[in-house]
């Protein structure tokens, strides 16, 4: 489930935890029903504190991505795919448009953008497949 956790990238651990688990709900890596590993598991396989693990299911429960199960622990919500989705394309539109209004402050025009656009996802559509 969760690929690699990289404590030097200026993003938080139990973020990175988070944005891992709605990235694999929205690509449907984890679906409906399917239980998460436990905190401690979690913890040993990403050699991370259990309380980085734990906050990070606290906030995905929080968010409806996470189920409680009796007795069973953690599972992927009924609303989970959607939540994730949406908010899949929320952060991206963020990142867009921090970079759009970098580009506009440096007068660069809107069909240069578009040219860079289309160039880069040529591009990184070569080295990583189909989108």
């Amino acid at each position: 489930m969760i690929c690699h956790i990289d404590a030097g990238n200026g993003i938080p651990i139990y973020e990175q935890i988070e944005r891992q688990v709605k990235f694999a709900v929205a690509n449907g890596s984890l679906l409906v029903g399917e239980r998460v590993p436990s905190v401690r598991e979690l913890a040993t396989q990403t050699a991370v504190n259990v309380n980085t693990v734990a906050r990070a299911y606290r906030e995905l429960q929080q968010q409806g991505v996470l189920n409680s199960i009796r007795g069973t622990g953690l599972a992927v919500s009924m609303e989970a795919k959607k939540i994730c989705q949406q908010g899949r394309l929320q952060m991206i539109r963020d990142r867009l448009r921090s970079v759009l209004q970098e580009a506009l402050q440096n007068q660069i025009a809107v069909e240069e953008i578009r040219t860079l656009v289309d160039e880069e996802w040529t591009e990184l559509s070569q080295n990583v497949g189909p989108p």
